[in-house]
């Protein structure tokens, strides 16, 4: 009679103790399930080779020529599925537990137990059937939400469709822009379903439903006792989607202090928990959506500015006058939040003093600025020098201009990066010909 807890399986026992061999046979026969007997491992596996996959394996450990582990090797590489069962003499230990390290599902002990076997060989093919179920699932998943499975045929969504397939075969952050309920989240499933991560998980969080603080928690996680009401460690999102792709929908609505965050899990791979300094590595692919025209959010651009040279600055601090907050909201940065970085970066290491004036930043962000007021003039705001070492500063020197200055740091980052111009320009921020200026080679 079938046991309640399992349906009828194709089972594989190797036994060279033929006794041994027939009683399992016949306590895995009473449940219905169809039982094939080999008397030792290289049998086993010519059968697996020939007769293809069974519901489960279950095999002597200790047999003359090949043994248990190696019939367990080659199911874990052929027939990685399919659970094995492996039977080791009572108080063998060493056994069980280098069975159980090389994978197999679980250990039955000799002399039998009836009821412990039909528990456990139950328990194996429930593993399996989930497994398979599972595998079901996610491929119908795959099949629901291939691109061609995304309806419209207008002119407007071909194109959509071209840019889909194209991304989906990288691991390219993308940002899907449109107006509610025009499919952006069908679009990011249909992504997700055609790329490589199409087995790992999609995990979807509405930006714009959640508070800041809230969002900052569920999207990185948390350490015990960081806030109130944190009574344990929490996994975030980023953490749950390695390996998978964390869908952000109205990633428009985040504060700038999380677009600082999320800036650097696209950089680096690697998030915090709240209240952790250790960084954790992931491997999660980010999409994005908005309803919003991003270009136009410009009173993020401060609040991002001061998050950055807060970063660079470290304990020495940093600021930005009124007029430098003024410059960055006139550019349009087209290099978007990295280069923005860049040009943060940059002016921090071209004013000592940790305040940041228009003529620190970018020669177009600084000229732009000045066209708008209608004067080339240099901002009014001033800085007095900090000198807190007994040693001139080798980049700054005693009086120099601000040419002076942005050659002397162009130098530097050049050295920095080996002599390569074309990584000494992308730290800058700048292109290869604006350095080249820079260093008077023009």
């Amino acid at each position: 009679m079938v046991s309640a807890m399992s349906q009828p399986a194709r089972i594989l026992v190797v036994d060279d103790d033929g006794a041994s061999r027939s009683l399992m046979a016949q306590i895995l026969a009473e449940d219905g399930h169809g039982v094939v007997g080999c008397a030792d491992g290289a049998e086993a596996i010519e059968r697996l080779e020939r007769d293809g996959e069974f519901d489960a394996v279950v095999s002597d450990i200790r047999m003359v020529d090949v043994d248990g582990l190696e019939v367990l090797d080659w199911v874990r590489k052929q027939a990685p599925e399919t659970p094995v069962l492996l039977v080791t003499a009572f108080g063998n230990v060493d056994g069980a537990v280098e069975a159980i390290r090389r994978g197999a599902y679980d250990y039955i002990s000799k002399p039998y137990d009836v009821n412990a076997i039909k528990l456990v060989v139950d328990r194996a093919l429930r593993h399996r059937r989930l497994a398979t179920e599972n595998r079901r699932l996610k491929r119908e998943i795959r099949e629901k939400y291939a691109l061609a499975n995304v309806v419209g045929r207008s002119e407007g969504m071909l194109q959509v469709y071209k840019t889909a397939a194209r991304v989906a075969l990288t691991d390219a952050t993308v940002l899907v822009v449109g107006e509610s309920g025009t499919g952006k989240e069908l679009v990011a499933r249909a992504i997700h379903a055609s790329s490589a991560r199409a087995a790992g998980a999609f995990i979807a969080v509405d930006c714009g439903a959640i508070a800041e603080g809230v969002l900052e928690s569920e999207l990185f996680g948390h350490a015990r006792g960081s806030f109130t009401g944190a009574t344990g460690a929490r996994r975030g999102l980023f953490e749950e989607a390695s390996g998978g792709t964390l869908f952000l929908d109205e990633i428009g609505d985040i504060g700038g202090r999380i677009q600082g965050q999320l800036l650097r899990v696209l950089q680096e791979g690697e998030i915090r928990r709240v209240g952790e300094s250790a960084p954790i590595r992931v491997d999660t692919r980010v999409v994005a959506a908005t309803n919003k025209d991003l270009a136009e959010r410009r009173e993020d651009i401060p609040l991002l500015a001061e998050h950055f040279a807060a970063r660079h600055a470290g304990e020495r601090g940093a600021s930005l006058t009124t007029e430098a907050r003024e410059a960055m909201l006139l550019w349009d940065w087209p290099g978007n939040v990295r280069e923005l970085d860049n040009a943060v970066a940059r002016a921090l290491a071209l004013n000592p003093g940790g305040t940041i004036l228009p003529e620190d930043l970018p020669e177009a962000v600084r000229e732009r600025w000045q066209h708008r007021r209608g004067s080339p003039a240099k901002s009014p705001s001033t800085i007095s020098p900090v000198a807190t070492s007994p040693a001139p500063d080798p980049l700054v020197g005693d009086h120099p201009t601000l040419d002076e200055l942005s050659r002397r740091y162009a130098e530097r980052v050049l050295r920095d990066s080996g002599g390569n111009k074309t990584r000494a320009a992308e730290a800058l921020g700048i292109d290869r010909k604006t350095l080249s200026r820079l260093l008077r080679e023009e």
